[in-house]
């Protein structure tokens, strides 16, 4: 699935976004996991900024 969406996103309109996965950890386990987002280059940082 991943190679499909990478694949779908070097064409066209989809250079003007990106996928972005950062660590979470989660407040009642302690574990951590990954969110992942497919976003606009513009909204990068303030993906990331998010906590």
């Amino acid at each position: 699935m991943a190679k499909k969406v990478v694949a779908t996103l070097k064409t066209g309109e989809g250079h003007s976004f990106t996928k972005a996965i950062r660590f979470v950890k989660s407040k009642k386990t302690g574990a951590y996991t990954f969110q992942e987002e497919i976003i606009n280059k513009e909204h990068v940082k303030d993906f990331f900024a998010k906590k």
